[in-house]
């Protein structure tokens, strides 16, 4: 695998997996550039061992077809090497780059049709809701 690409830790708490363009700002400029960054977001989920964290990887220059981003460098903690699995995912995720922030199609034209409760499923829906109420607060 590549050695280019990169875990950038920001001083926000941001973890970014990314690769390092050659073409940097000289090395005086205050700001660096990187090539396709994600985020990732570390999700915690309940097996039947415990808790473990999955790990998503999520575009973190949304909304933009850039695909080179600049950062301050004062805004940087630390660069590492990405591992071999986090490489693996990575350029496994970047081939569908320009991409990944798109609504797709079905989602945006789907025509969302308003219709009344009766009574009665009125009635059994705020049945639901008031055992919410009657919960004891200190459980949660």
């Amino acid at each position: 695998m590549s050695t280019n690409i990169k875990i950038v830790k920001l001083e926000n708490g941001d973890d970014i997996v990314c690769s390092f363009p050659n073409d940097q700002l000289p090395e005086e400029h205050a700001l660096l550039r990187i090539t396709k960054p994600l985020q990732i977001k570390y999700i915690p989920q309940l097996t039947p061992g415990g808790f473990r964290d999955y790990v998503a990887l999520v575009k973190w220059a949304a909304y933009t077809s850039d695909q080179v981003i600049t950062i301050p460098k004062q805004k940087i903690m630390t660069i590492t090497n990405a591992t071999n699995e986090m490489q693996k995912s990575y350029v496994n995720i970047i081939k569908d780059y320009g991409i990944l922030d798109k609504v797709p199609e079905k989602v945006q034209s789907v025509d969302f049709k308003r219709e009344r409760l009766s009574d009665e499923q009125n009635k059994e829906v705020n049945e639901i809701f008031d055992e919410f109420d009657d919960e004891d607060p200190t459980v949660h």
